[in-house]
């Protein structure tokens, strides 16, 4: 006799109609049809046991329709006592085992009385012990395939409305925990895992397939993937890169799954997914710290951060916060910011770790400086208050002198009164040879620090550049991130921009080191890699999401990349010195350089100046005075002051008037 496929398959196919209506019935038609299958499996039962006394399955006879009568009146009314009906079927576990056996203990409690010590003519006594036992392993075997059954369609169906269809890349630890994660997601639907290993290509984790990426454009046309999870928590920068290229070249979104710390305590999420971070989209390692660098100055310290509530100021506190130190005064203007780092420095704490000091208050408030400094003695600063956004500032440009100028005047000076062994300027790339005011006011900065330096033998004045910090506020990349799930454009000022980046953990680690190796007076310099060009950044954010650029090659694309035209006040090409011969120091990343500056007396006057101009708000005044003190400041735009655009306006309509 040969198997009929056509049959099979048919049949198949009308169990598989038959479960889709059964899982469409209203609940209350769910527990009838379980009510039916127990009075049957009660039917089974008696004749099964009866069988197995017998050795033959017995003739219909009075005797047989009592026995199956007692059987079912008894049993059906027990269980609905007992709420056997009420589980969800599709969950049923050892509750719903433990609700049955319960059941079944008082059913054959009953039932034996009846048929094995009061005993029923024409039905063997043993029947009366038998048949409970038969009956409450057969309605155990029914909810347990009942479970199985619909569990595997309801997630099926779960599977099939999820918008994703997604590979793991990395049959390891990581891919496991993250398989398990995804069994009852509604949004994501795993197909398969993608592996270099050529041991574990063509096995199967929970039924899906290891598969080899060097055929991926193939792979995710086949399975029709959307989605990549990269699980690859320990491999190199220049493995993922080589990853991500091969995803970006088959037009996959990738995603990342948690470091290898969580994955170690089996904390995966479906909710951990996330973007791809900063170093992924450098494409380079980061810059290991130097571990005796970081605690030079912080161990069994008191140290203050002022600007703490901003980007880097914020990780500046978490990393000085995890190298010991005795006491952190967080210091911020914005409420809301200091009270989201205060909180989150608390969550992190061990009893006794750190002391954590909130403190609200402007580096414009000299009285308030003065007197945080007295009350605490803070022997390690770090400088992070400014405006750094060049656009703003160049439109508001007399707050930004105010803040960057006489902000850190106000803070160094008390600084050098109070004695405080050690102060480090977060300082920028934009300083040198600035062509916007927020560079020129951070050069003016640097120059009070070295001036000082001179004069206050009691205090190492350093000053850190770096460039564009990925991810901090303001960044490029949560723009691009943002304009990308819009649908584009995402707009760059000009293809030919490049800027030198890090990430922020990495340029708080850098400034913690390289003021560590402060002797005074020395502008540090960090060593960014090489530089990136904005536009190719754009790109690759872009194909990293699963889209397409949309060019003149590209006309089909899904984004395009909008140039727009540079900012006021924007460079196309960042500096990290003016002078020409920057000075190695003892760490590989770190640069130092000697800048020229002006006597303190005589940078003094000219802030004075400055000053009398603030009052003034004179916006071609403020410009010029700047000028005065950077001469390497080339303003392209000239005066952007709102106020003095709005006014000049006015003036042009009344003259026309």
């Amino acid at each position: 006799m040969f198997f009929d496929r056509s049959s099979a398959k048919a049949t198949g196919g009308v169990i598989e109609r038959l479960s889709q209506k059964a899982m469409l019935l209203p609940r209350l038609s769910k527990r009838r049809l379980v009510l039916i299958a127990d009075a049957m499996m009660c039917v089974g039962t008696v004749y099964l046991a009866m069988f197995l006394r017998l050795g033959y399955l017995p003739p219909s006879s009075p005797a047989l329709w009592f026995l199956i009568a007692s059987s079912v009146g008894l049993a059906i009314p027990i269980f609905i006592s007992f709420g056997a009906y009420r589980e969800i079927f599709s969950q049923a576990g050892l509750r719903t085992i433990t609700v049955i056996g319960n059941a079944c203990v008082l059913y054959a409690l009953v039932f034996s009385v009846v048929f094995t010590l009061a005993g029923i003519p024409g039905v063997p006594r043993t029947v009366g012990v038998i048949q409970p036992i038969l009956l409450f392993l057969g309605v155990s075997a029914l909810r347990a395939v009942a479970r199985q059954w619909l569990g595997e369609r309801i997630n099926e169906a779960r599977r099939n409305q999820a918008q994703q269809r997604v590979l793991i890349f990395g049959a390891g630890s990581a891919g496991r925990q993250m398989s398990a994660a995804m069994t009852r997601s509604r949004e994501l639907r795993l197909v398969g895992f993608l592996d270099d290993d050529p041991m574990l290509q063509g096995s199967t984790i929970n039924g899906l397939p290891i598969l080899n990426p060097n055929n991926i454009a193939k792979i995710a046309a086949r399975l029709d993937v959307t989605d990549v999870l990269l699980a690859l928590p320990s491999a190199s920068q220049r493995r993922r890169n080589e990853v991500l290229e091969a995803m970006r070249a088959a037009s996959l979104r990738v995603r990342t799954v948690p470091g290898i710390m969580d994955i170690a305590h089996g904390r995966i999420q479906i909710s951990d997914i996330r973007e791809l971070d900063a170093n992924d989209l450098l494409g380079r390692d980061p810059v290991a710290p130097d571990a005796d660098l970081l605690g030079l100055r912080i161990r069994g310290r008191t140290v203050l951060v002022t600007g703490a509530g901003g980007s880097i100021g914020s990780e500046i506190c978490r990393q000085v916060a995890a190298l010991g130190p005795a006491r952190l005064l967080l210091f911020e203007v914005s409420e809301f910011a200091l009270y989201t780092l205060h909180q989150e420095l608390l969550a992190k704490a061990t009893d006794g770790d750190v002391e954590l000091i909130p403190i609200l208050g402007s580096v414009l408030d000299q009285a308030r400086i003065e007197s945080v400094l007295e009350t605490w003695r803070p022997e390690t600063i770090y400088h992070a208050a400014a405006y750094k956004h060049v656009p703003l500032v160049e439109h508001n440009p007399a707050e930004g002198v105010r803040n960057n100028i006489f902000g850190t005047a106000t803070v160094a000076k008390a600084a050098a009164a109070a004695g405080t062994p050690d102060f480090v300027l977060v300082s920028t790339d934009k300083a040198v040879r600035p062509t916007n005011v927020m560079g020129a006011t951070k050069r003016v900065a640097e120059m009070i620090l070295q001036s000082l330096n001179e004069t206050s033998p009691g205090t190492r004045f350093s000053m850190v550049r770096f460039g564009n910090v990925l991810g901090s506020s303001g960044s490029v990349v949560p723009l691009f991130r943002k304009q990308i799930q819009n649908g584009g454009p995402v707009t760059i000022t000009d293809r030919r921009i490049i800027r030198y980046f890090m990430t922020i953990p990495e340029a708080a680690q850098l400034v913690i080191q390289a003021g560590a190796m402060a002797r005074g007076g020395e502008v540090f310099v960090l060593d960014m890699g090489d530089p990136v060009r904005i536009i190719d950044l754009a790109r690759s954010m872009i194909e990293l999401s699963g889209k397409r650029v949309k060019d003149a090659d590209t006309p089909s694309g899904d984004i395009e990349i909008e140039e727009v035209g540079l900012r006021p006040g924007e460079k196309l090409y960042e500096e990290l010195l003016i002078g020409e011969n920057p000075m190695p120091t003892g760490h590989p990343r770190i640069l130092t350089a000697r800048e020229g500056y002006l006597p303190l007396d005589e940078l003094e006057r000219a802030l004075l100046t400055l000053s009398d101009i603030l009052v003034r708000n004179d916006a071609e005044a403020l410009l010029a005075q700047l000028r005065r003190l950077v001469p390497e400041f080339e303003s392209r735009d000239g005066a952007m002051d709102w106020v003095h655009l709005e006014r000049l306006a006015r003036e042009g309509k009344a003259a026309d008037n």
